[in-house]
């Protein structure tokens, strides 16, 4: 305990407490093919299987995910869609991996029909489904005026983020969302569909009581306006891309005051919302550019998938 009239000292949270593991075999798979030139290869490709999930016995909905993190998957799920509240209590979540189902459990009773009823097509790639109204609480959140936002920190984060071996750098076609504090990225979620690995997170820190006090939100994907809406239900009030912008992305950004940067690939970046918040400490030009290994599709030149590690050509036959 702190002594009488002290305040409690807090330690920053260690870097990557969740990291992702392209190891696991039962999130990748190798497939044989063949190149443009006829020859035959092995590349490895991210597993899609279905996960359907339920709240106190009723059917919410089924989605396609490569499988990890289940019970974050499906928590963040039912807090983006205002069907948890932050105050409820979870009794129960029970994964059963034979059926591809997840139970979520409350202590309060819970009735969403009207809800389901009414859904909303997202631009995820995976073409999630957003079920009630998009805006529902949007307006009634205000994001912390205080929060700051330091260029050497966009820079650090890029690098750090960019070099972890995750999925997507083993098998493509994945999109990866990053928690993070300051210089330091915390929980590095990846998932078929950006709407996903942004759940993943949110049910994370639900689940180990992580606040949204001193938050950066980073993506992969492009910053839609759903990614912005759960950024700002999340309460975090900046939010980083290696992509670029949709116009209703933006404009839902400097309505809601969240600070929005968008292209940051090695020494450059783009903000077009909330740069009253951004602090430049550093200089561009010693951040670089991305090495050719460790560039995204994004920044690649349309030949380089073909030279990607994880493709390997086999002898002829």
């Amino acid at each position: 305990m702190c002594p009488p009239g002290t305040l409690p000292i807090v330690l920053p949270m260690r870097e990557f407490l969740v990291r992702p593991d392209p190891s696991d075999t039962r999130l990748v798979e190798r497939v044989a093919g063949t190149d443009q030139d006829g020859k035959p290869i092995e590349t490895s490709v991210p597993v899609e299987r279905p996960l359907t999930l339920f709240l106190n016995g009723r059917e919410i909905v089924t989605m396609m995910t490569v499988g990890d993190y289940p019970d974050c998957l499906a928590v963040g799920y039912l807090l983006n869609q205002n069907m948890l509240k932050a105050d409820d209590t979870i009794t129960g979540i029970d994964v059963d991996e034979e059926t591809e189902t997840v139970v979520v459990r409350t202590a309060r009773q819970t009735d969403f029909e009207d809800k389901l009823r009414k859904k909303t097509l997202t631009s995820g790639c995976a073409q999630g489904t957003v079920f009630g109204d998009l805006m529902e609480k949007f307006d009634e959140i205000e994001l912390p005026k205080d929060a700051v936002l330091r260029t050497s920190w966009i820079y650090a984060l890029s690098k750090k983020i960019n070099l972890t071996p995750s999925l997507y750098l083993e098998a493509g076609a994945i999109h990866g969302c990053v928690l993070c504090e300051e210089d330091r990225p915390l929980v590095y979620m990846e998932d078929v569909g950006r709407h996903n690995a942004i759940d993943k997170i949110a049910g994370y820190m639900h689940l180990h009581k992580i606040g949204p006090g001193g938050k950066t939100f980073y993506t992969t994907g492009r910053l839609t306006s759903e990614m912005v809406i759960k950024c700002v239900q999340m309460r975090i009030p900046i939010l980083i891309s290696r992509s670029g912008f949709t116009a209703s992305g933006v404009a839902l950004a400097r309505k809601a005051g969240l600070t929005l940067v968008g292209r940051a690939k090695g020494r450059r970046f783009i903000a077009l919302a909330g740069q009253e918040r951004i602090v430049y400490d550093a200089d561009p030009a010693q951040a670089g550019d991305e090495d050719a290994k460790h560039q995204r599709k994004s920044a690649r030149d349309p030949d380089a998938r073909d030279r990607r590690p994880d493709v390997r050509i086999l002898p002829d036959i």
